[in-house]
């Protein structure tokens, strides 16, 4: 088991392991609904972070990529800001 610097850190490993799942999931595992439900409200959520949390977050997200060695996982993370409206994506 890992052994994570912080809690913030721990818990946002458990938000990506729990949103790569579910993202990741087929019709005949979860409701798409379900899975849309989920998907938004933790994007509704993260909106609502102060500037200083997104940032936070936001480094804490591209260090968790920098880290991965699952390419498909770090292709998640490195699109998790943008996806979760943390960051604008370009127009």
């Amino acid at each position: 088991m890992p052994v994570y610097p912080s809690l913030i850190r721990a818990l946002a490993e458990a938000l990506v392991d729990v949103l790569w799942f579910v993202e990741a999931c087929e019709d005949d595992q979860m409701d798409s609904d379900d899975a849309v439900k989920v998907l938004e409200g933790v994007a509704a959520l993260v909106t609502q972070l102060t500037s200083d949390q997104r940032i936070e977050f936001i480094d804490l997200i591209g260090s968790m990529a920098a880290e991965e060695a699952d390419p498909s996982r770090r292709e998640f993370l490195e699109g998790f800001p943008e996806g979760f409206g943390l960051i604008e994506g370009d127009s």
